[in-house]
């Protein structure tokens, strides 16, 4: 596969054509953003943490019947993927309420519902990455009913799949958010996008501790050493080197 010209190349990573029409490939930076941006650092070796972590996780998804984009690990900070046309819809999963939805809903930061929660945003940044109904989605001509069951649907399957995997890794799934496109392969709609530490909040079963990007939000460390945890916890979780 050869890597060709640069499409896209946003704050933490770049992505590739190739030669392939249907394939492109992801890059990682070492580069962190929160706060739509405002917050950025630099923690070196953290796109190669992030690579390996989505590869491992989108990999499982595939081999559980979840389709995603991912096709293969390159190396270091690559990934060959399918090539999507983008749905600027993310559905984000809760099993525990934190971070803003605790703050809307006022409830105590890891409050623990009786449900699992989903959740509907507008990738707009202009708007500032709305939550929205599914209704409003429709009425934006951005998916039809159908197609919303459909990653409704997914969403929950692919949910309950990485909670039990992260489960026997020692570490909660307290929420991720999982983007969709449509394959360029086949016009399937397909989970697109990392699943990384950047993209859910993990913390540590025993001791609560945050393993995620919210390390970085709040000022708690350097990210690396935690993903570094992440990571090799993972790896024994599903018995690879």
């Amino acid at each position: 596969m050869i890597k060709d010209k640069l499409l896209f190349n946003g704050n933490e990573k770049q992505v590739f054509s190739t030669d392939d029409p249907c394939m492109v490939i992801f890059r990682y930076k070492d580069v962190t953003t929160a706060f739509h941006g405002v917050k950025r650092a630099r923690f070196a070796g953290k796109g190669i943490l992030d690579n390996e972590i989505s590869a491992l996780l989108l990999g499982y998804l595939n081999d559980n019947g979840v389709e995603t984009h991912f096709v293969r690990f390159l190396g270091e900070r690559e990934q060959l993927c399918r090539k999507i046309e983008i749905i600027p819809l993310e559905v984000v999963f809760h099993n525990r309420i934190s971070g803003s939805l605790a703050l809307k809903l006022g409830v105590e930061d890891g409050f623990k519902p009786a449900n699992s929660i989903l959740d509907l945003v507008y990738n707009n940044d202009e708007l500032g990455d709305p939550l929205i109904n599914r209704d409003q989605a429709v009425a934006l001509g951005i998916a039809t009913y159908q197609e919303l069951d459909a990653m409704y649907d997914t969403v929950r399957r692919a949910g309950k799949l990485l909670t039990d995997l992260l489960h026997k890794a020692g570490i909660e799934l307290v929420d991720i958010k999982f983007e969709f496109g449509r394959a360029a392969d086949s016009g399937e709609i397909i989970i697109s996008d990392e699943i990384s530490p950047d993209t859910c909040r993990m913390w540590d079963e025993a001791t609560g501790e945050r393993l995620d990007k919210d390390r970085f939000r709040l000022d708690l460390g350097d990210v690396t050493d935690s993903y570094k945890t992440v990571l090799n916890r993972l790896k024994q979780a599903l018995g690879v080197e």
